[in-house]
């Protein structure tokens, strides 16, 4: 079955899990979702696939955050969104094989995965 990462290569919880992949013999698809930004639907598709509230994909040490969102209440298809809009703002990296998806934080949470 495929895997793909939402990747961002500046990041080094992104390249250590991408290691992590490959490492284990998976040679992933790579999004660079920060210049290949996801729609809401799809980030609507993988919060469901991890499992959690759209608020908590939000990657709250982001200046946008802080000036813009901190302490708002939101519904969540408003935060899916902000996501969208502001990809920066979606905590990474995200592996997603199937219907299942982790996030790299740290970096071996993905290995339930394989």
């Amino acid at each position: 079955m495929k895997f793909t990462i939402w990747h961002n290569p500046r990041c080094s919880k992104s390249r250590e899990t991408l290691e992590v992949l490959r490492s284990h013999g998976i040679e992933p698809e790579i999004r660079l979702y920060l210049t290949e930004p996801p729609v809401s639907s799809e980030l609507k598709e993988i919060i469901d696939k991890l499992e959690i509230e759209p608020h908590e994909l939000i990657r709250k040490g982001e200046e946008i955050y802080k000036k813009n969102y901190k302490n708002k209440e939101m519904k969540p298809s408003d935060w899916i969104d902000v996501m969208a809009e502001n990809p920066v703002l979606i905590e990474r990296p995200i592996v997603i094989k199937g219907n299942k998806a982790r996030i790299g934080r740290p970096p071996d949470n993905v290995l339930d995965l394989i």
